[in-house]
C-alpha cells in the first residue's frame, strides 16, 4: 500500500521550494541550488514510495560493532562481521513486511542477494517492526572510495539514522566534522547508539554518555538521543529497538526527515538571500515612475524644443500666407528673420532630432533608465539589485534609435499650408484689388475730371469721390482687422498643433519606453517578489 499523505504546511513547503528552484538560476548559488533541487527530488521519490515502511540505516565507522548491532537487532546472522579487520562493504537490508517494499529497495539501490525478510514465523513478538527496513551501511569512514560514498548517500536517503559510535572513538573528528554537524534539527530521526557498552564499567558508562551528549549540543544537537547498548551481550538492544519500534509505528519518520531537511536548507537559503523588507520593494512599476521616466526620455530626445521649435516655424511661415499684404510687402526689403534663426532648416532636423549626437542622447537616455532602476531596486540583494539593472538596460542600444524612428514618423511637416490660409489670402487680394480700384477712381476722379469717354463718365463724377475714399477706407480697415484676427487664429493654431504634436510625441516615447525598459524591468520585479514570496512560505 502505497500513500502520500503528509502533514498540513509540507506540501505547500515544498512547492514554494519548488518555485525557489525555478527562479533561482542566475540569482542562488548554483552548488545550492543544486542542494535544493536535490531535495525536491528526494522528496518526490519518497512521498511516491511505501508510506508503510521506516528505513532506519545503521551507520558509524570501522570497528564500531555496526554490524553485529544491525544481527543483533534482526536477530539473526544477516550481516557478515570482519574478525582481523571488521568493515561492511555492501549495504545489507532486513525488511520487516516485506509486501510493498521492493520498489522502495529498488530506489535505494539495495542488491537483491542482500536482501532478507524476516518472515511471520521468525518474527519472535517482534511485530511492533512490521514495516521497518533496517540497514547496515557501509563503514563511513572504510578506505574504500565506493563504500564510502554509498555510505553517504543512504545517510542521506534513509528515514531515520542511527549512529553507532564505539567508546574509544565516539568524539572522533571526522565523524563529527562530516556528519554530526549537519544533524541540527534532525534530532526527531537521528538516534547515537553508544555500542561496547560490555567494555565499560557503570561509572565509566555513564560518564561517556554526559559527555557524549555535551559534545552533541555544543555541535547543535538540542536533544540528543543516546542508548548505550552492546552487540555482545544484548544490553540495550530492546531500548534501541524500541527507539525504533516507536518511529516505525508511527510511521511519520520519512516526513520528519523531509521536513528536518526542508528547515536546514531553509536556513541556508535565508542566508544566502535574507528576507529583510524584500516583500515590500516593489513587484511593478508605479504610474509616477512611469511618468517620470517618459519625462526624462522626453527631454533626452528633445520633445519640448521639438515643439517649440515647430510653432516658431508655423507662426513665421503663416506670414507669407495670411495678415494684411501691403505690410509683408514692406517687410521684404527688411533682413528675413528666418534666415537670422535658421529656422528654414528646422524640419530636416526635426527630422534627424537624434542622429546629430547620437553620443550625447545615449548618455542621457542612460541617466534615465538609471534614475528608474536606483528608486526601484533601493533595499534590494545586490544580485537582486544587479538583475533589476541589467534588465532594464537588456535593449538600452536600442532604445536611442528606437525612440528616434518613433518620433521621426511624427515629425510635423513644415512646409505645409492649410487650407483656410489659401482662402484667407484670396480674400485679402480682393480686398488689395478693391483698394487698387479706388485708387484708380480717385486719380481718374481727381486728374481728368469731364475728360473721360461718357462709358467712365461715373469715374470722373466727383461727388462719388467721398463714397470712394470711404470705400478705401473701409477696405484698409477691414484689411487690417482680417489680418490682426488671421495672425491670432495662426497663433492660436500654432499653440494648439504644438500641444498635439508634444502630446503624440510624448505617447510614442512612452510606449516605447514601457516596451523596451518598464516591461523587462517588472518582469525582474514580479520574479523577485515571487521568490521571496516562495521564501516567505517555505520558512512558515
Amino acid at each position: 500500500m502505497t500513500t502520500t499523505t503528509t502533514r498540513p504546511g509540507l506540501a505547500p513547503r515544498l512547492s514554494a521550494l519548488t518555485k525557489v528552484v525555478e527562479l533561482g538560476p542566475g540569482r542562488l548559488d548554483k552548488k545550492l541550488l543544486a542542494e535544493a533541487n536535490g531535495l525536491l527530488q528526494l522528496a518526490g521519490h519518497r512521498l511516491k514510495l511505501s508510506s508503510e515502511h521506516t528505513v532506519v540505516a545503521l551507520a558509524g565507522g570501522t570497528g564500531s560493532g555496526k554490524s553485529s548491532l544491525f544481527n543483533a537487532i534482526s536477530g539473526l546472522e544477516l550481516s557478515p562481521t570482519g574478525v582481523r579487520r571488521p568493515t561492511t562493504a555492501r549495504t545489507h537490508a532486513c525488511v520487516w513486511g516485506l509486501e510493498g517494499a521492493g520498489p522502495l529497495l529498488d530506489w535505494l539501490q539495495i542488491q537483491w542477494r542482500h536482501r532478507f525478510s524476516r518472515a511471520s514465523a521468525l518474527d519472535k513478538g517482534d511485530s511492533q517492526l512490521h514495516g521497518l527496513i533496517l540497514l547496515d551501511l557501509p563503514d563511513h569512514d572504510s578506505i574504500r572510495a565506493l563504500t564510502d560514498t554509498e555510505a553517504d548517500r543512504l545517510i542521506g536517503l534513509a528515514d531515520l539514522v542511527v549512529w553507532v559510535l564505539d567508546p574509544q572513538k565516539y568524539a572522533d573528528a571526522s565523524t563529527h566534522r562530516r556528519y554530526v554537524t549537519e544533524l541540527a534539527g534532525h534530532e526527531a530521526v537521528t538516534v547515537f547508539a553508544l555500542n561496547q557498552a560490555d567494555r565499560l564499567t557503570t561509572e565509566e558508562l555513564a560518564e561517556l554518555v554526559i559527555d557524549l551528549n555535551d559534545l552533541l549540543r555544543r555541535e547543535g544537537v538540542e536533544h540528543p538521543s543516546v542508548v548505550p547498548t552492546s552487540a555482545a551481550t544484548g544490553r540495550g538492544v530492546e531500548s534501541l529497538k524500541s527507539v525504533i519500534a516507536t518511529a516505525v509505528a508511527r510511521r511519520r519518520a520519512a516526513i520528519q526527515k523531509l521536513e528536518a531537511d526542508l528547515q536546514r536548507l531553509e536556513q541556508r537559503l535565508s542566508q544566502a538571500m535574507p528576507m529583510g523588507e524584500a516583500l515590500s520593494a516593489p513587484s511593478s512599476v508605479d504610474e509616477a515612475r512611469r511618468m517620470g521616466l517618459t519625462d526624462a526620455l522626453c527631454d533626452a530626445v528633445g520633445v519640448p524644443a521639438v515643439g517649440e521649435a515647430m510653432e516658431n516655424v508655423y507662426a513665421e511661415r503663416s506670414s507669407q500666407w495670411v495678415g494684411w499684404p501691403y505690410p509683408r510687402w514692406f517687410a521684404k526689403f527688411r533682413p528675413d528673420p528666418l534666415k537670422s534663426l535658421r529656422l528654414e532648416d528646422v524640419g530636416e532636423e526635426i527630422r534627424g532630432i537624434t542622429t546629430t549626437s547620437v553620443s550625447a542622447q545615449s548618455a542621457e537616455v542612460a541617466n534615465a533608465v538609471q534614475a528608474l532602476t536606483d528608486g526601484l531596486s533601493m533595499g534590494m540583494h545586490p544580485v537582486w539589485r544587479t538583475a533589476v539593472h541589467q534588465a532594464a538596460r537588456s535593449r538600452s542600444s536600442q532604445l536611442p534609435q528606437a525612440l528616434t524612428e518613433d518620433l521621426t514618423e511624427v515629425a510635423p511637416q513644415l512646409d505645409r499650408v492649410p487650407g483656410w490660409w489659401r482662402a484667407l489670402k484670396v480674400w485679402q487680394y480682393v480686398l488689395v484689388a478693391a483698394f487698387v480700384a479706388g485708387v484708380v477712381w480717385l486719380a481718374a476722379g481727381l486728374l481728368m475730371p469731364g475728360q473721360l469717354p461718357p462709358a467712365l463718365e461715373l469715374l470722373g463724377d466727383s461727388a462719388t469721390l467721398p463714397w470712394v475714399g470711404l470705400m478705401m477706407a473701409s477696405v484698409l480697415g477691414l484689411g487690417a482687422l482680417s489680418g490682426i484676427a488671421s495672425r491670432n487664429f495662426v497663433e492660436l493654431g500654432a499653440s494648439r498643433e504644438r500641444e498635439r504634436l508634444e502630446r503624440e510625441m510624448r505617447r510614442r516615447v512612452a510606449a516605447v519606453s514601457t516596451t523596451m525598459v518598464v516591461e523587462p524591468v517588472e518582469r525582474e520585479l514580479g520574479r523577485h517578489h515571487a521568490f521571496y514570496t516562495a521564501m516567505r512560505d517555505l520558512s512558515v
